[in-house]
């Protein structure tokens, strides 16, 4: 794992996140969770939501594994393929809550949602990237729009082209971002959702980047080459010239008479 580890310390010396960032696995079998990892139900005695899981990683610096088990959301139960939702159960959910109109609507919502095969994968480890016990599938990241912008700048330094994305408030993190970079192997900003912000923890000021495991290298790299032109966070604000009030009388002469 020392690869991800230094990849890991090298991304938080160029963008400075309050939060570890996380690496993110999908395992096909819960054989295939490594030994002495904490799972909810088991070692917190209770089920979580996925991005839950995530914050627990980012925040308190441990390593999780989710299963069906451990699951307490049932939006990520339908879009990990552990629990698919009754179509006309979540079109009720989604108009009686006022995210849809009316029942064509909410049904378009459910089937934009980015979904794994049902039972493909039975975990999901989630790991603090700088000493992550797994390699990941996807690299999450909760960060602020300066340090959202420098990612931008590492990933485009490679690729060229600029990150597309779509964004709709819902399955934020854990569908969006986490499952949008698995399934299409590009990078995604996610704008928080609703169960990010009250479950989670997560902040008003916070977005979320997400990007494949295997783009996380070039990014790193994109990062330190633009870093080594002056393009930095923190951002070095330009500090030179001489404060005036009212933009007509220099600061030094306030006192004057």
């Amino acid at each position: 794992m020392k690869k991800w580890h230094e990849l890991g310390e090298r991304l938080r010396r160029y963008i400075n996140t309050a939060t570890f960032p996380v690496a993110v696995r999908f395992l096909a079998s819960e054989a295939d969770i490594p030994e002495g990892i904490r799972k909810p139900s088991a070692d917190l005695k209770v089920k979580i939501a996925h991005c839950q899981a995530a914050s627990i990683a980012r925040r308190y610096g441990w390593t999780l594994a989710m299963t069906v088990d451990d699951l307490g959301c049932a939006i990520s139960g339908h879009t990990y393929g552990w629990k698919p939702a009754d179509k006309e159960g979540a079109a009720n959910f989604l108009t009686r809550m006022n995210y849809a109109a009316d029942r064509t609507s909410a049904l378009n919502i459910l089937e934009s949602f980015k979904t794994l095969e049902p039972e493909k994968y039975r975990a999901v480890v989630y790991s603090p990237l700088e000493r992550t016990r797994v390699e990941p599938d996807v690299v999450l990241i909760y960060l602020n729009p300066a340090q959202l912008m420098r990612c931008l700048h590492g990933t485009s330094n490679h690729a060229g082209q600029p990150v597309t994305c779509s964004h709709s408030g819902r399955a934020a993190s854990c569908t969006e971002g986490v499952l949008g970079a698995f399934l299409d192997q590009t990078p995604k900003v996610v704008v928080p959702g609703n169960g990010d912000r009250v479950w989670a923890g997560t902040q008003d000021h916070e977005m979320v980047y997400t990007l494949p495991g295997s783009h996380l290298e070039d990014m790193v790299q994109g990062l330190e080459k633009t870093h080594e032109r002056g393009i930095r966070y923190p951002i070095p604000t330009y500090l030179k010239y001489q404060p005036e009030v009212g933009l007509a009388l220099p600061l030094i002469d306030i006192f004057t008479k």
